[in-house]
Parts: structure tokens; C-alpha cells; sequence
């Protein structure tokens, strides 16, 4: 199965052509299963502003560039549906049936969880951010989200078949957010979402969209979404981005775990702790130094990472990334939100000529790495991010056909 995934993907790919400039029309129908047309439906294009509703006889029509993109379409009494369709030389037609979502009340027993509301926290920091933005941030219609925690695992799931609305008064965006997958897992404190946002601009007066545009364009800079747009144009280097390689080794300094923990074990085993505490500089000392010690070490090389030699063309649309160890992404222009320095275990090392310029690492997870024009990443399961970039969520994020010239007001 995963082979012929690949082999689609592939196929898709080698469809995109020198037509990336030119627009071509999606159009269509949505309709319920009884055949009948469904006038005011929402068609949203995932991650972008670009949005409109059906007319009275069900149709939609929305002008794009080629490119491969998810449509979403939302109703009220229908499940919200997402369709990804594939642009490339010419207009699309695509006809789609909504299935309703109504649900007799008198089927459902509701079971009071005194923990849903921390957990909605817990998932509202993970996953909308701590940022100074994200503190601006409201959730609209909690009542959608499905809250799963398997205590066994210590994993924390949440998911939804409704948009979940987020304003975010920082940014002027009141985003509309199709949770495909959210998890958070304890025990690695890692954090793992995918989905399908849309963004609409709040109404606000001239001089409040000009707050919005300044904040908007701090928010873009230094991002992924920027990183990744600046390697396709090859601007690294003048867009304030430097790349250096970190390599991770096994500290072999450090014992396995299993030995540890048996010496301690031993050592200890019928010794009453205030005997444990006078004995400083003991044996028992060493293994409990031993197993503070990283299993890891990193060293940085400090050489900068030329983009030549990093990324490979696909095609006109497409470009790819393959590296070894992990990439240490320096974003020069930015300095660190004191809110991110201040948190244990989040900013990453870095040598003292950096000083506080914002630092990201990316970890490989699925090779290679797929990204667009517009700094999109095609599979966002194949890097996990740390240092910065982990901090900065939902709540810092602006569409994929964000603009660093927004008009003013």
C-alpha cells in the first residue's frame, strides 16, 4: 500500500508543467444524497483566504493556479467534507455530496468528564500556541472537539468532523480549522497535528488592519512557511536565513539505562535514605550522576550549509530536501520572545556569537522532503521540528497566499 502511495504521488508530480502562472477554474455542484442542490455552502481552499458559497442552484466557481489543494466544504446540519483536487493545465470540474450529520438526542448518553476542560487547555496551548498571540486567541466552539486521553499511553488525542473557530485578535484572522489529527504524547512531550485551516480577515477600522499588517508580517518572518519560500528562490542567505548541520551522537560516556537503574538498585536495596544522603562521593553517587548525563551529544558544525548542495529541483512547481543528522536553522533577523527563552527545555544551544537570534532544528522523519513555491510542505509528517519553531503554533501562522506587501489601509 505505501508503495503504491508513493507511485500516485509520483504521477501527481510529474503532471506540474510551466503553467504555474496562469489560473484555472474549479467548479461544480454540491448536493445532498437525495440528489438535491445545496445553496449557501461554504468552498474553503485549505491554508489559503480564497473562499465562496454555492448559489441557489448548488454551484461554486473558484479561480487557481495549478497546484494540488484541499477543498473544504462546510454546511450547517451537513458534515464538513474535504476534497483534495489536482490542477494542472486546464479547469476542473468537481461535484460533491454532502452527507448529514443529524443526530437524535434521544440515542446519545452524555457522561460528565470532569477533566474535559483541562484537557481543552492542555490542547488549546499545544495546539494554538503561548505565544504573546496566542494569549489573543479564542476558541469559539469548544463544544466540537472530541477529547481522548489514554491514560495507559499518556497520549492525548482530540479530533473533530466540524470546522473549530479560532479568533485571533493579534492577527485580524478569525480561522476556520478542520482537525484531521491532533496528539500530544507525555511521555516524549512531543506534539503532533495535521488539518485543513482556512482564514478569513476580521472587520476592523484603518487603523486596527494596520496593527494587523505590522504583527502579520513578524509573524511570516522567520517561519517555516518563510524558510521554505526562501529556499525555493534560492534567497537564503538575503531573506536573513543561515543553515548549519547538528550532529547527534551516543554519549558513550553514559551506561544504558538498564545498567544504571541496576546499580542504583543494588546499591540501595535495603539502605534507609538518611544512610543514602551522608553518603556523598559513594558509588551510589556516581550512578545517580551518571544517569542526569545526556544520552546524547550534539556538536554543531559550523560551517554554513550551502543550498545548492541541500535542495533539488523536481520540476517548476516542486523542490525537494534530503539531509543526514539535522539541519540548525538560524533566523538572524528576529531575536527570541523572552516568553521562549524563559522555558525550561525549549530554546535550543547555541555558540556565543548567535546570541539571541531565533534558532529551529528540523529532524528528518520521511525522505525527502517535498515543498512549493509558496513554502507549503507537501507531507508535514516528514520533519519534526524543535527549538522555535515548536513553540510558535496556530496562533502565529498566517495563509499560504500570504503577501509581505499587504496593502495599508
Amino acid at each position: 500500500m505505501k508503495s503504491l502511495f508513493i507511485s500516485i504521488f509520483f504521477l501527481l508530480l510529474s503532471h506540474f508543467t510551466c503553467f504555474s502562472q496562469q489560473n484555472f477554474i474549479l467548479s461544480g455542484t454540491i448536493k445532498d444524497k437525495k440528489g438535491e442542490p445545496l445553496p449557501g455552502a461554504g468552498v474553503y481552499v485549505s491554508g489559503y483566504k480564497i473562499a465562496t458559497a454555492t448559489d441557489n442552484n448548488g454551484r461554486y466557481s473558484l479561480s487557481l493556479k495549478p497546484g494540488n489543494y484541499d477543498i473544504l466544504v462546510q454546511l450547517i446540519g451537513f458534515k464538513a467534507l474535504n476534497k483534495n483536487i489536482l490542477i494542472v493545465d486546464k479547469s476542473v470540474e468537481q461535484h460533491i455530496v454532502l452527507e448529514e450529520s443529524a443526530i437524535q438526542l434521544s440515542d446519545v448518553t452524555i457522561k460528565p468528564d470532569p477533566d474535559r476542560q483541562y484537557y481543552i487547555n492542555v490542547f488549546k496551548n499545544m495546539f494554538i500556541g503561548q505565544t504573546v498571540n496566542a494569549a489573543a486567541c479564542k476558541i469559539i466552539n469548544p463544544e466540537i472537539l472530541r477529547i481522548n486521553f489514554d491514560k495507559a499511553e499518556r497520549l492525548l488525542s482530540v479530533s473533530t468532523d466540524q470546522f473549530l473557530i479560532i479568533e485571533n485578535k493579534a492577527l485580524g484572522y478569525r480561522i476556520k480549522y478542520l482537525i484531521n489529527a491532533f496528539e500530544y504524547d507525555y511521555k516524549s512531550r512531543i506534539v503532533y497535528y495535521e488539518g485543513f485551516p482556512t482564514y478569513e480577515d476580521l472587520q476592523g477600522s484603518n487603523s486596527r488592519k494596520q496593527k494587523w499588517a505590522k504583527k502579520r508580517l513578524i509573524a511570516y518572518r522567520g517561519s517555516p512557511q518563510h524558510f521554505f519560500k526562501s529556499m525555493f528562490d534560492g534567497t537564503i542567505n538575503a531573506e536573513g536565513f543561515e543553515i548549519y548541520k547538528l550532529i547527534r551522537t551516543d554519549n558513550k560516556n553514559r551506561p544504558s539505562d538498564s545498567v544504571i537503574n541496576a546499580n542504583i538498585k543494588r546499591l540501595t536495596a535495603g539502605t534507609p535514605n538518611f544512610i543514602q544522603d551522608v553518603k556523598a562521593g559513594d558509588s551510589l553517587n556516581k550512578w545517580v550522576r551518571l544517569r542526569k548525563e545526556p544520552k546524547k551529544m550534539a556538536v554543531l558544525n559550523q560551517s554554513k550549509l550551502l543550498t545548492d548542495t541541500l535542495v533539488k529541483p523536481y520540476n517548476s512547481a516542486i523542490k525537494s530536501i534530503n539531509f543526514s543528522d539535522v539541519l540548525y536553522v538560524v533566523y538572524k533577523n528576529e531575536t527570541e520572545a523572552p516568553e521562549f527563552t524563559n522555558l525550561l527545555g525549549m530554546s535550543v544551544s547555541r555558540p556565543m556569537n548567535l546570541e539571541n537570534t531565533q534558532v529551529s532544528l528540523i529532524n528528518l522523519q520521511v525522505a525527502p522532503v517535498y515543498f512549493f513555491r509558496n513554502g507549503g510542505i507537501y507531507n508535514p509528517k516528514s520533519m519534526l521540528y524543535e527549538g522555535y519553531w515548536a513553540w510558535e503554533k496556530i496562533a502565529d501562522s498566517v495563509p499560504m497566499d500570504y503577501q509581505t506587501t499587504e496593502k495599508q489601509p
